[in-house]
């Protein structure tokens, strides 16, 4: 669907890494594909730092040196990470994740999100298939058999052969299109910051359930940490309040000093916590990438994976059909893509939320529970080693 400027083959909502990945995935076709995205070009150009840092696994890392965005991510801001430790409470002991003795490779590597999304638009602007249409919102959406319409905040009007919705798990163009999605706003929300610390962390990164909290403690480089909360809001909203050295003394005994003496090396960063999963992951000449599909609880840091191999799933697809000079929009094509990520997606999605339902419960049964939990994994050899080897994937 070529012809005019506002007449594309795919219109991508959402300009946030899975949706400029799955830009860049169709940078081999010809194609003609607009991104759509809120912000402005400046702030899409120059990301922030948003305090996120993401687990890439090794399947990640593939997807991206394959757009040419994993060469270019400076090596400064990739951390390995060689093992994790899971605890409980105030029990010493911990399960333990590790890579394979003598294999010298880490399980995965913590990359800041604004440094993926920094190169993956550096990609998009030297493509000339792809047009950035930044600054304006999408205020309406209709799809049918025969092509998309998409209407713009500033009035404008696109058409295309396929729209993509890549615009968070609480999907404004998902609404539109009428698809529904079990949405759980949980209650809580996510503090991150970075800190500098005087105790080794050794590229060990710690995933701690404790009383009314869990911490994630995620190794970056050498003496530093990004500290993640999970917190109920009105907790989180208080810490945030503090000033530096208040937080830093509440930071400190929450963490049981075990990175020792800490000072803030970032921003403080909230984020309310919801997970979704939506009824549909396509309609008639639409569909749904990223967290506009999935959201997932971050608690196993896995829902930025399964979205770039979901968008790469759609995208092989999408190139076969035209390189074969098939409909790109085929609802047979549309619906094989949305069993495939569901095959794939689902077992960690279920399994991520009864993990969070198991630790977030704060009655005794509850603790004795995921205290033996954890003693039962750590006797099961090939349970570890599993999911060692899934985050190696």
């Amino acid at each position: 669907m070529a012809g005019s400027d506002d007449s594309f083959d795919i219109v991508i909502v959402g300009g946030g890494p899975v949706g400029l990945s799955f830009a860049a995935s169709l940078g081999q076709s010809e194609l003609k594909v607009a991104v759509v995205e809120q912000q402005p070009l400046e702030r899409l150009a120059d990301p922030a730092f948003d305090g996120r840092e993401i687990a890439l696994t090794h399947a990640s890392i593939r997807i991206l040196r394959e757009l040419g965005a994993w060469d270019a991510i400076p090596a400064s801001h990739k951390s390995p990470l060689q093992g994790a430790r899971v605890l409980n409470g105030s029990s010493p002991f911990a399960l333990c994740f590790d890579s394979p003795r003598g294999s010298g490779e880490p399980l995965g590597f913590l990359v800041p999100n604004c440094r993926i999304r920094d190169v993956l638009f550096k990609i998009i602007r030297l493509q000339d298939h792809a047009q950035l249409i930044c600054g304006h919102s999408v205020v309406d959406a209709a799809t049918s058999h025969k092509g998309a319409v998409i209407t713009l905040s500033d009035g404008r009007r696109l058409t295309a052969r396929l729209l993509v919705a890549a615009d968070s798990r609480l999907s404004a163009t998902r609404d539109l299109l009428g698809i529904g999605a079990d949405i759980n706003r949980l209650g809580k929300a996510m503090l991150i910051c970075r800190v500098r610390h005087e105790r080794a962390h050794h590229q060990i990164a710690v995933e701690w359930f404790d009383h009314r909290q869990t911490i994630a403690m995620l190794p970056l480089m050498e003496g530093v940490s990004s500290l993640l909360l999970t917190l109920h809001l009105n907790e989180a909203d208080r810490l945030l309040a503090l000033d530096d050295d208040l937080f830093l003394r509440e930071l400190t005994n929450r963490c049981r000093g075990r990175l020792g003496e800490m000072t803030l090396a970032s921003n403080r960063h909230s984020y309310p916590l919801v997970t979704t999963w939506a009824h549909k992951f396509w309609a008639p000449s639409a569909a749904l990438i990223g967290d506009a599909a999935i959201g997932m609880h971050p608690v196993t840091a896995h829902g930025f994976n399964i979205s770039l191999s979901g968008q790469k799933q759609l995208a092989h697809r999408i190139l076969t059909a035209y390189r074969d000079r098939r409909d790109i929009a085929d609802p047979d094509m549309l619906h094989g893509y949305e069993s495939c990520l569901r095959r794939s997606a689902a077992p960690l999605y279920n399994a991520t939320n009864l993990l969070v339902g198991l630790y977030s419960g704060e009655h005794l049964a509850a603790r004795l529970a995921r205290h033996a939990g954890l003693r039962f994994v750590q006797y099961l050899p090939f349970v570890r080693h599993g999911i060692s080897a899934m985050l190696r994937r």
